[in-house]
C-alpha cells in the first residue's frame, strides 16, 4: 500500500499535542513523588519547564526532553516532520540549540511499511535542518501510531531561558498565529478545505529555530513554547514561576481566521476543556467573546515561541523578528507587571 494511502488520523481518537494529559491532572499524578536534588540540575520537572536542564561545566549545560503524540496529519512525512519540529522546540525555547535525538514510536503492525519509512524520512530532515543528529530510538507495536523525539541540545548556562524569569515591565512576543488545534479539529472533521490543510500543516512544520536565534541576540528574560496547554495555560506557568500578573492585548495576538469561525460554530478539541479546566480560575476574561477565549485555550501543536523581553529590547527584536520570513507571525500580545495578589491573566 502506498505511503499517501494511509490516513493516519483515522488511526488515533486525538490528534498532536491534544492528546496531552491536561496540567492539572498531571500535577495531581506527580504530587508525592519524591524529588532527589542535585546542584548540577538546574531546570528540573519540579518546574513547570519546557525541558531539563543539566549543568557541565561553567561554560556549558544539557538540555534534555521529550515529546511524541498520535497523528496531527493524514501524510506520513507530515506527521513526522510536524512530531520532530514539536519535540525540537523545547530546546529552542531555553535558549538552546539541539544537537542529538533519538526517535520514539509506535506504529500497528499492520501499517505499511512505506508509511512507518516516511514517517520518520520526515523526522529525519527535520532534525537535519534544525543542526541535529538522530543517533538511533526506540519502537513498540500499538493499535494507535504514535511518533516523536527526546532531543538533547546545549546552552551557556549563564544564557538559559525558563518560563519563571519574567519580569515586571517585560513586553511578550508571539511567533506563530493562534488556533491550530481547532483548525486541525475543523479538517479531521472534514469541515475545510485543501488550501486550510496546507497552510495548517505548513505552521506545525515550521521549526521555531529562526525565532530562537534571533531572541538569544536580545534581552529576553523568559521563554516558553505555546503547546499543549494552550497559550493560557502557558502563560499562567510563566505568571506563577515569575510571581507576576499578564496582561494580553487582544488586538495584537493573530488568530487564525477559519479557527475563529470553526470555534463560533463549536468546533473545538477536547483539550480546550481541559486547558479552561486548569486556568481560567486565574484568568480575568472580561467581555471577551467565547471563541477568542475557546483559541487562547486551544492546545497549539507546535506552536510558537512566547518571550517576556526587556521594554527597552521589545521593538527592535520584533522588527527583526519580522524581517524574518521563516518566523510566521511575530506579535506584541501583553505585557507583564507585579502580581496583585487577584487573577493572573487579564484579557484587555
Amino acid at each position: 500500500m502506498p505511503e499517501n494511502d494511509v490516513k493516519l488520523t483515522k488511526l488515533a481518537k486525538c490528534a498532536g499535542c491534544g492528546a496531552k494529559v491536561g496540567a492539572g491532572v498531571l500535577a495531581q499524578l506527580l504530587d508525592g513523588i519524591q524529588v532527589h536534588r542535585d546542584p548540577n540540575l538546574l531546570v528540573g520537572y519540579d518546574r513547570s519547564d519546557d525541558a531539563s536542564v543539566y549543568k557541565l561545566s561553567d561554560e556549558l549545560a544539557l538540555v534534555q526532553t521529550v515529546d511524541f503524540f498520535p497523528p496531527i496529519a493524514d501524510d506520513p512525512y507530515t506527521f513526522g516532520a510536524i512530531a520532530a519540529a514539536n519535540a525540537l522546540s523545547d530546546v529552542y525555547a531555553m535558549g538552546g540549540e539541539p544537537k542529538l535525538a533519538l526517535n520514539v514510536m509506535a506504529v500497528p503492525e499492520d501499517m505499511p511499511k512505506e508509511a512507518v519509512h516516511a514517517i520518520l524520512r520526515g523526522g529525519y530532515e527535520k532534525a537535519y535542518e534544525a543542526g541535529a543528529i538522530i543517533t538511533g530510538g526506540h519502537s513498540i507495536y500499538d493499535k494507535e501510531p504514535k511518533y516523536g523525539m527526546a532531543v538533547t541540545g546545549f546552552v551557556h548556562p549563564d544564557k538559559l531561558l525558563t518560563n519563571s524569569g519574567a519580569q515586571s515591565g517585560d513586553v511578550l512576543i508571539y511567533t506563530k498565529p493562534v488556533g491550530i488545534g481547532v483548525l486541525t479539529a475543523g479538517i479531521k472533521g472534514g469541515l475545510t478545505d485543501e488550501e486550510t490543510r496546507t497552510f495548517a500543516e505548513g505552521l506545525m512544520m515550521t521549526l521555531n529555530k529562526y525565532a530562537r536565534d534571533i531572541m538569544v541576540k536580545y534581552r529576553v528574560h523568559a521563554c516558553t513554547d505555546v503547546t499543549g496547554f494552550g497559550m493560557m495555560g502557558h502563560l499562567l506557568e510563566m505568571a506563577q514561576g515569575s510571581e507576576a500578573e499578564i496582561h494580553l492585548d487582544l488586538s495584537g495576538i493573530t488568530f487564525i481566521p477559519q479557527a475563529l469561525e470553526l470555534a463560533r460554530l463549536g468546533v473545538l478539541p477536547a483539550g480546550v476543556y481541559r486547558n479552561r479546566h486548569f486556568a481560567e480560575q486565574w484568568v480575568e476574561a472580561g467581555e471577551t467573546e467565547l471563541a477568542v477565549q475557546d483559541l487562547l485555550y486551544d492546545p497549539q501543536t507546535s506552536g510558537g515561541l512566547m518571550m517576556a523581553v526587556h521594554p527597552e529590547d521589545a521593538l527592535a527584536l520584533l522588527e527583526e523578528l519580522r524581517q524574518d520570513d521563516r518566523v510566521l507571525a511575530p506579535q506584541l500580545v501583553g505585557r507583564v507587571s507585579p502580581y496583585q495578589g487577584d487573577k493572573r491573566i487579564y484579557l484587555h
